[in-house]
């Protein structure tokens, strides 16, 4: 069976998207997470769990929140999609992968695609094409402009909320895919 793959976006750096990524895979069992950071002149999947568990990072962050397994991405933003799914294949074995950032969703089809905005509503440039393609569009105070018609839409503080929706919408993904074999 092919994991449900969960991706997470947001308007600008700091929104919340590990932290929110944190809730989930705290409430799922069995699932990973890939963490994608662009550099300028490698490409990389990291799965030493030492390097993946030091302190400040957000990969030992998914760690503790209790992901089975996380790859952490670092590549050219041009070696992505051929990188990306290697990493992916390498998630294949698990229930489902949460995916965080903008660039990775730009390239994959997710299932279901969560978009976090800032507390002013704006974003930025580029992440308006995450934000089209939305499930869920979380907010603080103001909601940003562009929300897709059939999107669900929560605010920040409801995270139980946003766990219960998901878990819904993962169990329709999986009966819906389970038809179709």
């Amino acid at each position: 069976m092919t994991p449900i793959i969960i991706g997470i976006g947001g308007g600008h750096s700091g929104v919340g998207k590990t932290t929110l990524a944190c809730r989930i895979l705290g409430r799922l069992r069995g699932w990973g997470a890939i963490k994608y950071t662009k550099t300028s002149l490698y490409a990389s999947i990291i799965d030493d769990r030492d390097i993946l568990s030091e302190e400040g990072k957000d990969t030992k962050r998914l760690l503790d929140a209790g992901a089975e397994k996380v790859l952490w991405i670092q590549s050219p933003f041009s070696q992505l999609e051929e990188i990306l799914p290697i990493a992916l294949e390498m998630l294949s074995h698990l229930e489902g992968i949460v995916v965080e950032g903008n660039s990775a969703l730009g390239i994959l089809n997710p299932d279901i695609i969560i978009f976090i905005s800032g507390p002013d509503g704006k974003i930025k440039p580029g992440a308006d094409r995450i934000l089209n393609r939305a499930d869920v569009v979380i907010f603080e105070q103001n909601m940003p402009q562009g929300i897709p018609e059939g999107a669900k839409e929560f605010q920040m503080n409801e995270i139980e909320a946003i766990l219960q929706w998901l878990t819904q919408k993962m169990q329709l993904t999986t009966e819906s895919a389970e038809e179709c074999n």
